[in-house]
């Protein structure tokens, strides 16, 4: 029997969890979202964690700017907030406008408030195998999924096809970090099907890619990160869920799979820098 791996029950315990324990303590975090344009995904996405966090104490101030806002000015609002001692976590909300260098903007977040785990020290601590400040929320997340299922990684073959530094390389070195045997396919990986056919453990992670129950080995587990509208309007994966659900042991869906464990994780890591190192 296939399970469906749910996401959004998940989150509701973790959230639940965190909004008790902050509810012992007077000092709560604050996490900054910086936006910058009109991008309209961007900002139901910011809306949705800052709703999120205010719900479970977490205080949340997001900061709006224009999209021909100076890259220049954008960073030294950034080391602003780095030096500011309330502030507890900076997350600058992805995609920036083309004109701005977006690793420079990143690159100037203090690793002590980086709650996406995206700066080069957190990420480099990763990959040397040492414990970053958090990890990146969309791999922590799944793993977390993963782990909420007793879903065996030890020995086990995950296959990621998406290579983003969101996404595919941070997983691949947190599951080779539990010792899985890890596989990672792109845009231009030949013969993508004979690989993902000897998955134990499938990630897709592109964002359009339709993978079928004909490119899996029975049995598998597989995520889908993939998120995006078809020709119809509907929100579909990566994965042919309807098809592929009889072949999978267990399977996330989109939405309702990933997306809810990036939100949690997001408000996990808040907490977590907080506790670490209180007002920095």
């Amino acid at each position: 029997m296939t399970v469906i791996l749910d996401g959004k029950s998940l989150k509701n315990k973790i959230l639940e969890e965190i909004k008790s324990h902050l509810s012992k303590s007077n000092n709560k975090p604050t996490l900054v979202v910086i936006l910058v344009g009109e991008n309209q995904a961007s900002k139901i996405y910011v809306n949705n964690k800052k709703k999120t966090a205010e719900n479970i104490g977490i205080n949340s101030i997001v900061i709006n700017y224009p999209e021909d806002i100076e890259e220049s000015i954008l960073i030294k609002k950034i080391e602003e907030l780095n030096e500011d001692r309330t502030i507890t976590a900076i997350l600058v909300q992805l995609p920036l406008p083309e004109h701005i260098d977006k690793n420079k903007v990143i690159n100037s977040i203090s690793p002590k408030k980086d709650v996406d785990g995206f700066t080069p020290y957190n990420f480099g601590r990763l990959f040397a195998g040492e414990e970053p400040y958090v990890y990146p929320c969309t791999p922590r997340g799944i793993i977390r999924l993963l782990d909420e299922y007793k879903i065996p990684i030890e020995g086990k073959h995950a296959v990621i096809v998406g290579r983003s530094n969101i996404v595919g390389k941070p997983l691949s070195q947190m599951l080779l970090n539990r010792n899985a045997t890890v596989t990672i396919c792109h845009s231009k990986t030949k013969n993508l099907a004979e690989i993902t056919k000897t998955a134990d453990i499938l990630i897709s992670a592109v964002g359009g890619k339709i993978i079928g129950k004909n490119m899996l080995k029975s049995g598998c587990v597989v995520i889908d990160v993939g998120i995006f509208k078809d020709e119809n309007g509907k929100t579909r994966g990566d994965i042919d869920f309807e098809n592929s659900f009889s072949v999978a042991s267990y399977i996330s869906p989109v939405p309702g799979g990933v997306g809810p464990m990036t939100i949690a994780m997001l408000m996990s890591n808040t907490v977590e820098l907080f506790e670490k190192f209180g007002n920095n």
